[in-house]
């Protein structure tokens, strides 16, 4: 069972309707659902199918999708966000979509072993090859993330997970987002295991001891009891998202099949 309210949508041209479809079973039960009607009856799913239907001919810059109303102020608040952000834009004013880390990478300025090969005519020189690729990193790099965060397609910023309370930051004023950045960034771009600052000088001065190579943050231990817990939390989840993906997917096929219905009636 569906609750279907359909009203005029005063932010867009004359004659398109607004739908808020509200769940009354399953366990979505109480969520809601929006959809828009052209004025021929055309149905719109989504923020992006509505703006490529629109074209130029309506700014949906500071358009809602979920109430169906102008939000000035929510478009100077983004752009405000990307004026101050340079790691969200790229030149030209466009979002930057590049995934790589905002790592400042040098070219060594210590001084590398040679080898003098005399066998060779001419005695030519080569670099130690394992030395020249090692190329040295910025410190605290990982504070460039700090206030990034993720959107949906609605522009709403999802929540960012709470981190277990083992898990402690190393270095000057680092966060838990900044945390949870670090060692997100470690899983991603490194293949070793991940066991955090395991030198203890590296807590008390972390400019001169610190592992580079790791996040920032102390020694951690991952147990088996630990895996066996983020296991099953991984099976209910999964679950819960099979049970509320068929759920969607009746109550999708009921109300298509009670359109067609509609459709042959008229």
């Amino acid at each position: 069972m569906m609750e279907r309210k359909k009203t005029d949508c005063p932010a867009l041209p004359p004659g398109w309707k607004k739908e808020e479809v509200i769940r009354k079973s399953g366990l979505s039960a109480g969520k809601s659902d929006v959809y828009y009607y052209s004025p021929t009856g055309k149905k719109f799913r989504s923020k992006p199918q509505l703006s490529r239907y629109l074209g130029n001919t309506v700014d949906l810059g500071c358009f809602d999708f979920r109430t169906g109303k102008m939000m000035p102020g929510k478009m100077q608040k983004n752009k405000q966000r990307f004026r101050h952000d340079p790691l969200s834009m790229a030149k030209g004013g466009k979002p930057d979509l590049n995934t790589a880390l905002p790592i400042r990478q040098t070219a060594s300025i210590f001084k590398q072993p040679v080898t003098k090969i005399t066998s060779h005519p001419g005695n030519k020189v080569k670099a130690d090859p394992q030395r020249a690729t090692e190329q040295p990193r910025q410190l605290f790099w990982e504070r460039r993330l700090k206030g990034l965060r993720s959107s949906d397609v609605t522009e709403e910023v999802l929540r960012t997970m709470d981190l277990p309370k083992g898990l402690q930051s190393v270095g000057p004023d680092s966060s838990d987002d900044t945390l949870l950045s670090a060692i997100a960034s470690a899983l991603h771009m490194s293949s070793s295991p991940i066991t955090g600052q395991t030198s203890v000088a590296a807590e008390k001065n972390p400019a001169i001891w610190l592992n580079t190579s790791q996040p920032l943050c102390k020694a951690f231990t991952v147990t088996d009891e630990h895996i066996r817990e983020q296991e099953l939390k991984v099976y209910q989840a999964r679950r819960s998202l099979e049970d509320a993906l068929m759920a969607d997917g009746k109550a999708r096929a009921a109300e298509n099949t009670r359109e067609l219905l509609e459709g042959k009636t008229a």
